[in-house]
């Protein structure tokens, strides 16, 4: 499927509405893919059955659809991709990189794995989950918003999970999977997944599949601070109308549109002046002010930008 296009990618998960924060990483992912003349997507992240909510999937994207976000293909759902995960699996036990993992998550310490079965399972225990073995090496990468990322897997992380103890493949390789397959050169979402990357990129080193930029945006907060998210019923998308909602994402992201004017003129505007280096690398805050939705995020400073 690549063909060197840039190509972006919208990918939620089916566990709840598309909330604002969740809207500011499709716009974001819209837009840098749009402004360079390249293709988006969107794939539906299908692989958790006991947290998904019936329906979510389809509201997610009528949603998309009110917003004349319209993806440059078919919509992938991931649960259909499981031969392509299996077949990864395979190429990593080949490379003796995946061992079984018979520790439950209450029988693990704080902090990385400590690499109980990695030399063999304990006696009388069965494997339940299966790890990639890390190398106590740094990983380094830059990001186009929140700057050069260095970590160490062994230290942070250690040996993590691949295919859970249920027999679901675990995120980190089926996003790695499905960005290569889908040709994507530009991965545009949440900083709260930027801490995912490096394991990711770890992956994509040992599979042999290309690694695409990254661009982790600022992350949309509640007026406690935590992080608006669909299980929270934070926020949905669906009540608010397209053009305020569209006008606010794009202020958060940095860029101010013209006050008045229709969605497409606002999408127009969009496209022509989006510039990634006014988008703020902090985490950002929304509060209600006389019954009004108010979001803002924190600018970056002179030695941020």
């Amino acid at each position: 499927m690549p063909d060197g296009t840039p190509t972006g990618r919208f990918a939620p998960s089916p566990t709840g509405e598309l909330h604002f924060g969740s809207l500011v990483a499709a716009v974001g992912s819209f837009l840098q893919a749009r402004h360079q003349g390249g293709r988006w997507l969107v794939r539906i992240e299908d692989l958790d059955p006991p947290r998904e909510v019936p329906g979510s999937a389809e509201r997610i994207l009528a949603d998309l659809r009110r917003f004349d976000m319209t993806p440059d293909g078919e919509v992938v759902r991931q649960s259909s991709r499981q031969a392509a995960f299996d077949e990864a699996l395979a190429r990593l036990a080949s490379r003796g990189l995946l061992f079984p993992c018979a520790c439950t998550r209450s029988e693990l310490p704080p902090g990385p794995y400590p690499g109980t079965c990695r030399n063999g399972l304990p006696a009388g225990r069965e494997g339940r989950s299966l790890r990639v073995r890390t190398p106590d090496q740094p990983i380094v990468l830059h990001d186009a918003v929140q700057g050069e990322v260095t970590e160490n897997l062994s230290e942070t992380c250690g040996d993590f999970v691949v295919r859970r103890a249920d027999g679901l493949v675990a995120y980190q390789l089926a996003v790695v999977v499905d960005d290569a397959w889908q040709g994507v050169t530009e991965v545009v979402r949440g900083a709260d997944l930027l801490s995912s990357t490096p394991r990711q990129r770890y992956l994509q080193r040992v599979l042999d599949l290309p690694s695409p930029s990254y661009m982790h945006l600022p992350v949309v907060r509640d007026a406690e601070g935590h992080k608006l998210g669909k299980r929270h019923g934070a926020d949905p998308v669906a009540q608010q109308a397209p053009l305020k909602a569209l006008g606010a994402a794009l202020s958060f992201l940095g860029h101010a549109p013209p006050a008045h004017g229709s969605l497409q003129e606002r999408w127009n505007w969009a496209l022509a002046h989006w510039n990634p280096e006014r988008i703020p690398r902090s985490g950002a805050t929304h509060t209600d002010r006389d019954g009004q939705t108010v979001y803002s995020s924190h600018e970056r400073s002179e030695k941020d930008a």
